[in-house]
């Protein structure tokens, strides 16, 4: 499959599954706009190593996905800069894992802002030109949680949901445009976002960081192996391609049959 000349936007893609999802979608041949914090070397290197590595556009966006007029902006400029926007990957996200009555109200409204309400101002700002050209991808970063729940992560798994929901609605929307809208739902992959809430689980349950991994992390998932990010990367190239054309409201699991209980 190729995506030459075809354009994408991934969101939360200077590390972990949003990284892997840009490089896959640049090794088809896809020009690409990533975004994320960092370290602004750190990120050159990544940017520069897309074009070099791929021979394609590589962009970076700096913009803050818990601002609405950021993100706007980055798909105008991503529009400006590559003649269109053909593929959306919504995918950044943050976490944060507390008891309910103890869960910071701070910390809930930036993980619905980041996790929820991002991918909506980044499909509302995407969708007028897909439905232009009568082609588009739109994918967007559910989780396991979208379709179950957790403890200690209520506003997290209140935003998973909330991507289903809107990615069945969307699809709905454009069913009839040649634009096709999906999340991928995967259970535990080994990225900084999974890595940097294990203090955290280890205070809320009183366990070591190994009881973390294997009793509440790996206990998930009956293969009892993490999912890499790649795996992920390439169901989203996938989704991009003609075989996909008539996957729309569609919510992939890749999870180890986490859901599957």
């Amino acid at each position: 499959m190729s995506l030459k000349s075809k354009s994408a936007v991934v969101t939360g893609s200077t590390s972990g599954i949003g990284l892997a999802i840009a490089r896959a979608l640049a090794a088809e041949g896809a020009d690409v706009m990533i975004n994320g914090f960092g370290k602004p070397e750190d990120i050159e290197a990544e940017r520069a190593g897309l074009e070099k590595e791929f021979g394609v556009k590589a962009l970076y966006s700096g913009a803050d996905m818990s601002k609405p007029a950021e993100i706007a902006a980055m798909i105008a400029a991503a529009e400006e800069a590559f003649g269109k926007v053909d593929i959306l990957v919504s995918n950044a996200g943050v976490q944060y894992v507390s008891p309910v009555e103890e869960f910071p109200i701070e910390k809930w409204d930036q993980i619905i802002a980041i996790n929820l309400s991002a991918v909506f101002h980044g499909i509302r700002a995407a969708v007028p030109g897909m439905k232009a050209r009568k082609w588009g991808r739109i994918i967007t970063t559910a989780s396991a949680h979208s379709l179950t729940g957790s403890p200690f992560k209520a506003a997290y798994v209140s935003a998973k949901h909330g991507i289903a929901g809107l990615t069945k609605t969307v699809a709905l929307e454009l069913a009839t445009f040649g634009v096709t809208v999906n999340c991928i739902s995967p259970g535990y992959v080994w990225t900084p976002l999974v890595e940097n809430q294990i203090p955290d689980t280890m205070k809320a349950r009183g366990l070591t960081r190994e009881q973390v991994i294997e009793d509440v992390l790996l206990h998930a998932q009956p293969t009892k192996q993490f999912v890499t990010s790649e795996q992920v990367a390439a169901m989203a190239v996938y989704l991009c391609g003609d075989a996909a054309s008539q996957i729309t409201g569609a919510n992939m699991c890749i999870d180890g049959g986490w859901t599957a209980q």
